[in-house]
């Protein structure tokens, strides 16, 4: 198993867990964009957002489902959710996994 993301749901790689379930980890980015940063993982392995919708929309909903518990844990009033799906959108580990982003006023359109 090679994948970065596998190995920290294997707690193989040591990562900032602020939430974990049957179906989701999700963890501080090492590369913060925004004064709160959380990747939010889904535990079975699948490239990209599409795969996780087709393969497991119980994943797909957990994930979202984490992203909103988080945010309410961090008293955020507004956060932003993003997938990039391959590598011309930004996507570096290809294990489907949404960013969490908030804490700061966010810019429209993204970068």
């Amino acid at each position: 198993m090679s994948c970065l993301f596998c190995k920290i749901i294997a707690g193989e790689i040591p990562a900032e867990i602020k939430f974990q379930d049957e179906q989701v980890i999700a963890f501080a980015d090492i590369n913060p964009q925004a004064p709160v940063h959380f990747l939010i993982v889904p535990k079975l392995h699948v490239e990209n957002a599409a795969e996780l919708a087709a393969q497991s929309p119980a994943a797909l909903s957990a994930v979202f489902a984490a992203a909103d518990q988080l945010a309410k844990a961090e008293g955020l009033t507004g956060y932003r959710t993003v997938f990039n799906t391959g590598a011309d959108a930004g996507q570096s580990v290809f294990h489907a996994h949404l960013h969490l982003l908030g804490g700061r006023g966010l810019a429209w359109p993204p970068g």
